[in-house]
């Protein structure tokens, strides 16, 4: 049986992408939960000091560091000063995440396929296991949150490469928790999460399928916020993230083109993406 996560009261927390949106949004559940340390990471400056403003004075230790999750040398740096610092944190967010809304021969070589694949997928390989030894040697509960999206269950036109990303972190994040199991490591409960569309600004102009309105961000991330300290191994989010995924598995592939496409309208709801401004 694992240990219980009722109280974040001595525990560390760390946050990527949380100087905006569901990041900060994860960083304030930290706070409000007495977390005794909160580390933001981001790449930019302006918005992390802004989350921190609005967190410092609540109880909890806030520490921001300026990250490039991209490069893995950025990665190894920013762990070390963790190690230094706060420490290994028990609570881990792998929150940061991009988004190109293209047909895949659009998109440029380096600014969006490597650079979707370094954030969104191997830059949770790379963090984990960065801190994962120490997590395993410290016998303390641990959560470790990876956020996937029902992109990586179904395709999508114009979300080849996004897709592409989010299969591969559901794949790693589940094979992790057996791994964690397998090896005797209870201790450790990873959390693969699944959303549909999120009303943030990384997905301007989405629209959500049939019966799948976009969600909104504070509900989401209480939802999760739960997930995580109960141990869930997997959330998908709205319900019909689910059954979408159950008719993909039995309809063949024409058919579920069909009520993908035309019915539930899947297929169409990148259409009018257009993403952040900035």
């Amino acid at each position: 049986m694992s240990q219980s996560l009722e109280s974040l009261h001595a525990s560390t927390v760390l946050i990527t992408g949380a100087g905006m949106g569901m990041g900060r949004m994860y960083a304030q559940l930290a706070v409000a939960d007495k977390a005794r340390h909160v580390i933001l990471w981001d790449i930019d400056a302006a918005a992390l000091e802004e989350s921190a403003a609005l967190l410092r004075g609540q109880g909890s230790e806030i520490h921001t560091q300026v990250v490039d999750v991209s490069t893995l040398e950025a990665i190894e740096e920013a762990a070390a000063e963790v190690r230094k610092g706060p420490g290994t944190p028990d609570i881990l967010i792998n929150n940061a995440g991009i988004v190109r809304g293209k047909y895949f021969w659009e998109h440029d070589q380096r600014a969006d396929i490597a650079a979707t694949m370094n954030i969104n997928a191997l830059a949770l390989m790379h963090i984990t296991r960065e801190f994962l030894p120490e997590m395993i040697r410290g016998k303390r509960p641990t959560r470790i949150v990876n956020v996937a999206s029902a992109a990586g269950l179904l395709a999508n036109p114009r979300m080849s490469i996004y897709s592409s990303s989010k299969w591969a972190v559901i794949g790693w994040s589940d094979s992790l928790r057996l791994e964690l199991i397998l090896a005797g490591h209870k201790h450790i409960l990873v959390t693969t999460f699944c959303p549909s569309y999120i009303k943030t600004g990384m997905f301007a102009g989405a629209r959500g399928p049939l019966l799948t309105p976009l969600m909104e961000p504070e509900t989401v991330t209480r939802r999760v916020w739960k997930a995580m300290k109960d141990g869930q191994a997997m959330l998908m989010m709205p319900w019909t993230v689910k059954l979408s995924t159950a008719l993909r598995g039995v309809l063949p592939l024409a058919v579920w083109d069909v009520v993908a496409g035309r019915v539930f309208g899947v297929y169409k709801s990148m259409e009018h993406f257009t993403g952040r401004k900035n």
